[in-house]
């Protein structure tokens, strides 16, 4: 497999149809809104989706959400000692961080994609405590909507006992809420610098590309309903060489999304305008 040689950007553009994409936890887990009034999505949430499809796609993932892991594993440190090559380095006092960090980007996709802060204390047979920061090549912004956001809150009661012996009641009282429609933007980069570090290759660029198609597949909750989330348009511009023929800031200020109408209602209610760069091709392509 080759390692990337050439600069990538994209840009991803979303819909949430009365669904919460991103709550938020200081605020009563609202979706995250700026001072602006429009609405956002951490790019934390976004890798954790990226991850979500990679793994259903077969890869190793590294950082695995507790309600949909693959294996008994339980922790980060778990699932690191549980690859023997890298537990040995964990007790081998020659080791050097290089080689923690190249195993383990060989081993998980998201590693060598997203980079790891690797730091665990001394545990039962280690030579010394570990700390190793891997920087990756796959940086993401966060998605910010086109438009302010309308946030519908509604309260919401229990009405079934949690234990038996008690009463019935429905006094135990909560608050559910949603974005009626925002359209997001988001935009991202890979480095093939860093990607030269993490053994980052041209197939796994191509896998990040398709996740990104199917952001939102096998992503439903009582939060997110089944549909209420979709990838309208993908934007991916590869460059001839490993700087670019043009900044990164440039290539995401080539594509303009504005609201024809004060308060859109679906994706046509959006215009979507894509200037032409200098020396550089863009793949567009429809969300799955």
């Amino acid at each position: 497999m080759t390692v990337l040689d050439y600069k990538i950007d994209f840009a991803v553009i979303f819909s949430v149809t009365k669904a919460n994409p991103n709550g938020d936890p200081l605020n009563g887990n609202r979706p995250r809104q700026n001072y602006d009034g429009l609405g956002e999505v951490s790019d934390v949430a976004l890798k954790r989706k990226i991850r979500n499809r990679l793994q259903d796609a077969g890869e190793s993932i590294l950082v695995q959400s507790n309600d949909r892991k693959n294996d008994q594993h339980d922790s980060i440190r778990a699932r690191v000692d549980a690859v023997e090559e890298i537990a040995k380095l964990l007790k081998d006092k020659k080791a050097s961080k290089e080689q923690f960090a190249e195993l383990a980007c060989q081993q998980w996709i998201d590693v060598r994609s997203f980079g790891q802060v690797f730091a665990f204390k001394k545990g039962s047979g280690d030579a010394e405590g570990v700390s190793v920061g891997v920087r990756g090549p796959v940086s993401i912004h966060t998605a910010t909507s086109v438009s302010p956001i309308d946030i519908t809150s509604q309260q919401i009661t229990k009405s079934v006992n949690s234990e038996s012996g008690k009463e019935r009641g429905s006094d135990t009282m909560g608050m559910k809420h949603r974005v009626d429609y925002g359209l997001y933007v988001f935009y991202g980069s890979i480095n093939p610098q860093l990607a030269e570090k993490t053994g980052f290759t041209n197939e796994d660029a191509l896998k990040v590309k398709d996740a990104l198609q199917s952001l939102f597949e096998n992503d439903a909750s009582s939060a997110r309903p089944e549909g209420s989330m979709e990838v309208h348009k993908l934007y991916w511009w590869e460059h001839g060489s490993k700087l670019g023929q043009h900044s990164s800031a440039k290539v995401h200020r080539s594509l303009r999304v504005k609201a024809k109408k004060d308060e859109p209602k679906s994706f046509d209610d959006f215009s979507i305008e894509l200037y032409p760069l200098e020396g550089l091709c863009v793949d567009v392509l429809d969300g799955r």
